[in-house]
This record gives C-alpha cells, structure tokens and sequence, in this order.
C-alpha cells in the first residue's frame, strides 16, 4: 500500500539541513519526495503537520539478536569470565525455536526505538531469517564459526546461497574471532567468501589481551593478521569492537572494504575499554554502531548508543568538537547500511529503499530545533521514546506503540517460555 507522508521535515546524514514537504511511498521505495504531492488513490496519509521528522531507519552495525534470551545472566563479570562461565553454558542448550523466538522479540524492541536492519551472528540462523523476515525487517545475516570444523564453514556458505538478496536479507560469512579461529581456518574462510562473493562479520581485538595473543601465537601485530588472513582483500568485512586497535595501524584500514562496528555501551558495560573511534574517523576508515547483544549491553536502541557515542569521545578526548552528532548519524544510518551490504539504503533519496523513521518534534526537548540543527536535537536531547513509527521497505513494523500484524503479547509469551526452558536445561547440566 502506497503511503503519503504530508507535511513532514526530513533530514538524512548528507543533507546540509533538513527539508520540508511530502514524501510518497510506493512499492517499498521512497517514489517522490516534493510539495503538495497528489494523496494516493487506495493509500494512505500521515499528516506531519510540520511537527513531525523523518529520518532513515538505523542499522545495528553489530548484534547477536536472540541473545535477549540471555539477558541479565552474569551481570558485572569480566568478559571471559562472563562468556566462558555464564554465557556459553547456557548457550550450550539452546534450540532452533530459542533462536526463533527470541530473534522475533529482538526485532520487537529493535523496531519500537527505530531500528529497519541489524548484522548478526548467532547460531541456527535460518531461524533468525524466518523470523526477520516474516515482520519485514532488513537483516545482514552471518552464522558463527568457531573452531576448524569445514562442516561448520559449510554451513555459512550454505546459509549465503538459501537466503543472499532474498527478502531484504543479505548474508556474510561469520568467522567468530582469532582466539576461537586458527589463521590457516581464517585464510580457507576468506577464500571461500571470495568465491562465493560474500562479505565477512568477525569480531576483533574486543579484549585487552587479543594483540599479544595474535603477537604471540603468529607473530603478527593486528594490522599484519588481518592483511595474512585475507580480511582486508575485494570483499567487504565488518570488525566488530577494535578496542585495542593500534592507532599506529589504523591507516592500513584505510581505503580497504573493512567497516568498524563500534559498540560503545557493550565495551563500557564489559570493562573493555573503548575504541578509537575518532581515530577510525579522522584516517578514514568507515564506522558503524551496534549494539552488541542484549546480555552485555543490556539494550538494543541504536538511539542510545548514538548519544552515547558522541559524548563518550569528547569525554575521553577532552575535545567538544570531535565525534559530532553529524558523524553519529551517519554511522547509525548509511555507514551501517553499506557494511550490510544495502547500496539503496541510509539515505531519503526517490528511488532508495522507504527504511524510515517518523519522530514527534512536538515535545517540550525539542524546542528550539530549527533545520540547521536537528540532527545535533536528535543526538543531544532526543531519544527513542520520540518515536511515532518505524518502517521497513514501506511496511509498518511499529506504529504509535503496537507493532501491526503481530500480537504483541503472544510473542512475549513465548520469547519467556524459551528464557524460561533455556534457563532449565542449563541447570540440568551443572553438576
């Protein structure tokens, strides 16, 4: 169903202010954008009134989504720790259907604070296809790989051929990190993406220890890894975290396909650390936010993390003018689309896809916004409870707190039925 937006403001991380008038939706792509454009016959109106914002919907760079399963297990634990005594046990028992229904929550909670597409990395992941693809929304899908298992490796390439460009899905192959993944598993897994031509999702350097772990086993420092392991070759690759990234190095990223996927409130709640974004930025290397999974951060607003973002550099930068709200926006809007691998997503162009955000600026934080400086608003002062709707391709995921064509509490009933079981089996097995 085509949908006029009428009298709108309308912003996106390329235009020098914001705009107003209409923008049509037709066919899940933005159609026309103009001035008193013609209501569509059989469609609908949303009238702004000018006191309403579009902007494109936000792109979770980095996430494992049916880890809300897991939420609030091993709070205030080292990272290790918490993975190796709290998280992978559990983890052990889960189910096609746990990943199922606790993607289908994800998307739920993703949705009401804005977000239209996610990169994840979990297990079972025809699961989290079905379930993100069955509410509409837009997902970069990688399974993880651990070990040296070609079976597993198989599996990747198996899950990039069912469901790469099919139902606003696109699939990456998901090496886990070089602590869980030799480099001779590395180097068959880059070679395997190059011939299939799929991208690659792997998590670098989270934890203070990663550098001399690559420095010790392969003698490498971490830019030479990823040049040996083939993650800096023709595809494109998503680093998640890069904490402890050298500085020193950050210009070899440069003009490669690499994305950094910055994940400021998962860093800081592990004790992590934080990485250098703004080093990332000024040598030009491509950022993008995530939020990591809801057992270490323990949410999933992209929102947040972008306000987050910004105050948190010029905190620990002692600078005001670096991290600008300007470059958060862009991270959580085109940079995360790209390295999902969407050409015509991030931007509020005809012809791109209609991803879109719909915020009421008719709220007491707000006063004082004008079109030059609404994005530092957003940032600053906004937050997702702003939200009015959220749309994926021109379909409704959330739309004035319900969540259309779903039941809302069906869906919650079974996502803590599948807490509760995983919960179960893990008890099981301790001795």
């Amino acid at each position: 169903m085509a949908v006029l937006f009428r009298d709108f403001y309308y912003i996106d991380a390329e235009m020098g202010r914001a705009a107003r008038g209409d923008l049509l939706v037709e066919g899940g792509r933005i159609a026309r954008l103009g001035k008193d454009l013609p209501e569509p016959p059989g469609g609908e109106t949303v009238r702004g009134e000018g006191k309403a914002l579009l902007v494109p919907g936000f792109v979770n760079g980095h996430t494992h989504a049916a880890m809300v399963l897991l939420r609030g297990l091993g709070e205030e634990l080292p990272v290790m720790e918490w993975l190796q005594e709290r998280i992978w046990p559990v983890e052990a028992g889960l189910l096609p259907e746990h990943i199922y229904w606790g993607t289908r929550g994800a998307v739920m909670e993703m949705a009401a604070t804005g977000t239209t597409c996610f990169c994840d990395m979990y297990f079972e992941m025809d699961e989290v296809a079905r379930a993100a693809s069955e509410r509409g929304m837009r997902c970069c899908l990688s399974r993880g790989l651990t070990g040296d298992d070609p079976a597993k490796v198989q599996e990747g390439a198996d899950l990039f051929r069912r469901w790469h460009g099919r139902d606003h899905i696109t699939v990456q192959l998901g090496p886990h990190a070089p602590y869980t993944v030799s480099l001779e598993a590395m180097k068959s897994i880059m070679a395997l993406a190059e011939e299939i031509g799929a991208g690659v999702h792997f998590h670098f350097l989270e934890a203070e220890w990663e550098p001399s772990f690559i420095k010790e086993k392969y003698g490498l420092s971490p830019g030479a890894y990823l040049e040996e392991a083939g993650l800096l070759g023709s595809g494109p690759a998503i680093l998640a975290h890069c904490v402890w990234f050298p500085p020193s190095e950050i210009p070899g990223l440069a003009g490669t396909t690499a994305t950094v996927a910055h994940n400021p409130s998962s860093n800081m709640k592990l004790g992590s650390g934080h990485a250098p974004a703004q080093a990332f930025l000024d040598g030009g290397v491509p950022l993008s936010l995530g939020t990591d999974g809801a057992a270490s951060n323990n949410r999933l607003d992209l929102w947040e993390e972008m306000r987050l973002c910004a105050l948190l550099h010029k905190g620990a930068l002692k600078d005001p003018t670096v991290m600008t709200a300007r470059d958060v926006f862009r991270m959580a809007t085109l940079s995360g689309a790209a390295s999902a691998g969407f050409s015509d997503v991030g931007l509020l162009r005809e012809g791109w896809q209609a991803d879109l955000v719909m915020i009421d600026l008719d709220r007491p934080h707000y006063i004082g916004w004008d079109r030059e400086n609404i994005v530092d608003f957003l940032v600053y002062a906004g937050s997702s409870s702003d939200i009015l709707g959220t749309m994926c391709a021109g379909k409704w995921l959330y739309r004035d707190g319900e969540f259309p064509g779903q039941d809302h509490d069906a869906v919650m009933g079974e996502v803590t039925r599948c807490r509760e079981d995983l919960l179960r089996r893990a008890a099981r097995r301790q001795p």
